[in-house]
C-alpha cells in the first residue's frame, strides 16, 4: 500500500469569527470588553469541528466559512 495525500489533507477553510476578544478580559472588572472586529481564523479540514468547538467555548460566533481557495477553483 502506497502513502498517498488525500483531497482532505491538503483543504483548508477560513472561519469567520466575531464576538472574540483580542485580549483576555480581566477579572477583577464589573464590566465586559467590546469584542473587537472580526477575526478570520484559516482551519485544516480534518480540524474543523474541534476549532467550531473551541470557538463556541470563547464566546465567539462563526458568521461565515468558505475554502481558503475560493477564488483559485472558480477561475479554473
Amino acid at each position: 500500500m502506497t502513502p498517498s495525500t488525500s483531497t482532505t489533507d491538503t483543504r483548508f477553510f477560513v472561519y469567520e469569527v466575531s464576538g472574540l476578544n483580542q485580549y483576555k478580559q480581566p477579572t477583577n472588572f464589573n464590566y465586559t470588553m467590546r469584542p473587537m472586529d472580526n477575526v478570520f481564523i484559516q482551519v485544516p479540514y480534518n480540524r474543523m469541528n474541534e476549532q467550531m468547538r473551541s470557538i463556541a467555548r470563547m464566546g465567539g460566533t462563526i458568521v461565515n466559512i468558505r475554502p481558503l481557495n475560493e477564488n483559485l477553483s472558480e477561475s479554473e
